[in-house]
């Protein structure tokens, strides 16, 4: 249906990358507009959201799942959302490399499908609004990547 890709260079290694990268429960903090966990395990997650966009009122619940993981190299994510009148299906795909100290992430995000009231919105909305919540989303993950945990 639609289909998004692009790399991003991180400066910590492959292995830290995949690490944060191939746990849901790393992943669904970094969600935008996520608003609360009702599950997380490494695997899999699931998470009540607020989008910011104007064709999608209300919450959406949200299942994440990673599959297809290849220790210190890639994983396939699978997400589905259900909101009042809605539903879409997302999958991405992602690979980390050896690049100079650090990494570099390729990744791909491609829409499956998307039900309900989402069907009438226009591919240009869907689009940029997919682009600015990959984007966003990115965002975060190289930030909360980079942090490091808290000691007590």
């Amino acid at each position: 249906m639609l289909r998004f890709e692009g790399s991003k260079d991180l400066p910590q290694t492959p292995a830290e990358v995949w690490n944060k990268l191939s746990d849901a429960r790393f992943l669904v903090q970094c969600v935008p507009g996520m608003e609360s966990v009702a599950r997380a395990e490494r695997t899999s997650a699931v998470c009540t959201l607020r989008p910011g966009f104007a064709f999608v009122r209300g919450t959406l619940e949200l299942s994440l799942q990673v599959v297809d993981a290849v220790p210190d190299t890639s994983a396939r994510l699978l997400l589905q959302t259900k909101g009042i009148g809605t539903t879409s299906e997302v999958e991405a795909r992602w690979s980390v490399q050896p690049q100079g100290s650090g990494s570099r992430l390729t990744w791909s995000v491609e829409i499956k499908s998307l039900g309900g009231l989402l069907k009438a919105v226009p591919q240009g909305l869907i689009k940029a609004t997919a682009q600015k919540v990959i984007d966003d989303a990115l965002a975060t993950v190289a930030a909360k990547v980079a942090a490091k945990p808290e000691t007590s």
